[in-house]
């Protein structure tokens, strides 16, 4: 099992590299096949959609085939082809396609690494361990900012996602070998998703799930590139790399939290309503030159990796034998709320973009919803039931 959750973290940094990329390729991308940036809004948010589509039959499959099936094939078919679909594009619809794709070949990567999590190691130790995984999965944020532009320049962009291509499809056809399914759970009570959704405490920490996790998502998956080029002439690159350095340090932060202060609610709760002020002060145009926008991308990206936290506090009330459907419900929403905010805020910034009287002004109306957002999910969330293992 070992070897199994080596090579499911490898896959999950594979899966971080991709929901991240398009922020570093949208000069390249532009150049080629003539992707605008609300055309790459379009595909980062069908990654994120397709990916949260398929977190209920995940669910399924990984409470009755188990992670080794579910993992391998959905990776090799959807990530490894994918990919090739990328690689080969030469228009926008074909990278909509391929990260569409893609996004399904990513979708059970983490939730199989959170089934078992849930299934063999203690209770308490969940948050702990969902936020070692995220946090490590968390390189491929870096892979996708810095690294990535190098190789892109060195060796093109199609070569590049050529070669992850053929990466993905190794990792996919390993899990498939190594992997050890935990034994599954019989209980006469049976269940299913329905049976979650009619929990009412799980429907106060859903809100939150669906928009904490999207300003980090969509600001360092998309728009920190060309925010950072239009308006201040900076880096991409190392901005991208600066956010995802701070995203990695925020995950390996929040993990232990809860167990030292002896609540999940009201740590997810603080961290949340930080990085909402982080976001809407970026809105509001506190930032007056690069560096000053880098600090403040890095504070949203920091603040706003509860994402594992907020998983252990649904997770704790979900019955054992719907473990698999109770992550990849959490997952759902966590995910589909990025997908969701990353294609509505493409509309935002092409529509915007118009009748701008300066280049920042569509970013800042973006932040700014995004950081409201995360305010409204934190005035729902602030009545839920705190509960620790």
């Amino acid at each position: 099992m070992k070897t199994g959750l080596f090579l499911l973290s490898l896959a999950y940094i594979l899966s971080q590299f991709y929901r991240a990329f398009l922020a570093v390729m949208t000069d390249v991308l532009g150049t080629d096949i003539g992707a605008a940036p609300d055309d790459l809004a379009m595909a980062s948010g069908l990654w994120f959609l397709s990916f949260a589509a398929m977190q209920i039959p995940v669910g399924w499959a990984l409470d009755t085939l188990g992670p080794r099936r579910t993992a391998s094939s959905l990776l090799l078919i959807g990530g490894a082809g994918g990919a090739l679909v990328f690689a080969l594009a030469s228009t926008p619809a074909h990278i909509n396609i391929a990260m569409l794709l893609i996004g399904i070949g990513c979708s059970p990567v983490l939730m199989a690494s959170f089934f078992v999590f849930a299934r063999i190691y203690s209770a308490a130790m969940f948050a702990t361990l969902a936020s070692f995984m995220i946090g490590v999965g968390s390189f491929g944020n870096l892979a996708g900012s810095v690294p990535l532009a190098m190789a892109v320049d060195a060796f093109g962009w199609r070569e590049t996602v050529m070669v992850l291509a053929a990466v993905t499809g190794i990792i996919a056809i390993g899990l498939f070998f190594v992997i050890k399914d935990p034994e599954r759970i019989e209980s006469s009570e049976g269940g299913s998703v329905l049976t979650l959704l009619k929990m009412p405490a799980l429907w106060l920490i859903f809100p939150l799930m669906f928009v904490n996790y999207a300003p980090a998502g969509a600001l360092r998956g998309l728009w920190i590139g060309p925010y950072v080029s239009d308006v201040f002439g900076g880096s991409a690159g190392t901005a991208s790399l600066v956010m995802a350095c701070a995203m990695i340090a925020g995950t390996f932060v929040y993990g232990p939290l809860d167990r030292i202060f002896g609540t999940r609610k009201w740590v997810a709760f603080g961290g949340n309503a930080i990085g909402a002020m982080f976001c809407i002060a970026l809105g509001l145009g506190f930032a007056t030159g690069y560096w000053e926008a880098v600090l403040l991308f890095a504070a949203v990206g920091f603040f706003g990796m509860s994402f594992p936290l907020l998983m252990a506090h649904g997770r704790a009330f979900v019955p054992a034998h719907l473990a698999g459907r109770g992550v990849t419900l959490m997952n759902l929403f966590g995910i589909g709320g990025v997908g969701l905010m990353q294609m509505i805020s493409g509309r935002m910034h092409a529509t915007l973009s118009v009748s701008a009287a300066a280049p920042a002004e569509p970013y800042h109306a973006i932040f700014l919803f995004l950081g409201v957002l995360v305010i409204i999910g934190l005035a729902i969330y602030a009545f839920c039931q705190d509960r620790l293992d």
